[in-house]
């Protein structure tokens, strides 16, 4: 696996690669080279501001003599008209990364704004939210480290970093124990340290989960009571593995779960259908 750093100069290359390709031919044509300039970054919708750090990067790989000078970071609750950077350098440069580096901040700022606002319905409780692998392809790392900054958790972030047993393995292996086993068994063979999670649909399977020894469980599409009936069921039979939800839960019904007594609860909503929180890069005049 390439590392997240690897990865985000990856999907800069293929971002400039679409949308500069071989040149910015209305910059180039109107922008003297040698012109200089300031653009900053205006907030124009409340929420938490995500991908400054991003920013930073996409700025430094398209021309190093950008100058970034930074007033908000990454986390922080933003409302319209707060200056979150600016940056100093050739006209030309600015123009190209504009669009870049603004698909990005949105994204991420959007992503954020939404983990903080699922967060906050949780106050109180030891519950926390957690991202799936529900991302745009090419973005994921850019995602989750969004979900992160608004105060979320990142579940795993590929098939690579956590077992999960879902229904369909289950299936296809022969049922729990025998899928759970052969997950142990490869891990001791391949020398992998990695926790392994199974999903389950009924009391039989949690029981038969416990039993196989796991170190999570998830109860996908449990009802709210069901739900609170597993939870107390588990914690009898074993009080220390942990508990997520998954499967369609929303904001509405996000807290009735969370007070059920689950560590975790699952919400692809974070980063499949987010919408972008709304800025600008203006010229600082």
């Amino acid at each position: 696996m390439e590392t997240k750093e690897k990865l985000i100069d990856s999907l800069l290359t293929l971002a400039f690669a679409e949308d500069v390709g071989d040149g910015d031919h209305t910059t180039l044509s109107t922008i003297p080279a040698d012109e200089t300039g300031t653009q900053r970054l205006i907030v124009k919708e409340e929420g938490i501001l995500a991908g400054v750090e991003i920013a930073a990067k996409v700025f430094e790989k398209f021309d190093p003599s950008l100058k970034m000078t930074v007033y908000i970071t990454d986390g922080t609750h933003v409302r319209p008209g707060d200056v979150a950077f600016e940056v100093t350098g050739p006209v030309r440069s600015l123009l190209q990364t504009e669009r870049v580096m603004l698909n990005i901040m949105q994204r991420m700022s959007g992503i954020a704004t939404q983990t903080a606002r699922y967060q906050a319905r949780l106050d109180g409780l030891k519950t926390k939210v957690l991202d799936t692998r529900k991302t745009t392809p090419g973005l994921r790392m850019l995602e989750k480290e969004a979900v992160r900054i608004g105060g979320g958790m990142n579940h795993r972030i590929g098939l690579f970093d956590m077992i999960l047993i879902k229904d369909n393995h289950v299936d296809f292996a022969g049922g729990i124990t025998q899928a759970v086993n052969a997950a142990k068994a490869y891990c001791r063979e391949k020398g992998k340290d990695l926790k392994i999670e199974v999903e389950v649909r009924n009391t039989d399977e949690i029981r038969e989960a416990l039993a196989a020894g796991i170190d999570r469980i998830m109860l996908d599409n449990f009802t709210p009571e069901r739900t609170r009936e597993a939870v107390e069921l588990i914690h009898s039979l074993d009080d220390k593995v942990e508990i997520e939800s998954s499967g369609g839960i929303t904001l509405d019904t996000l807290r009735d779960y969370g007070e059920c007594g689950v560590d975790f609860i699952s919400v692809g909503a974070l980063t499949h259908s987010v919408k972008g929180l709304d800025m600008s890069f203006k010229a600082a005049k």
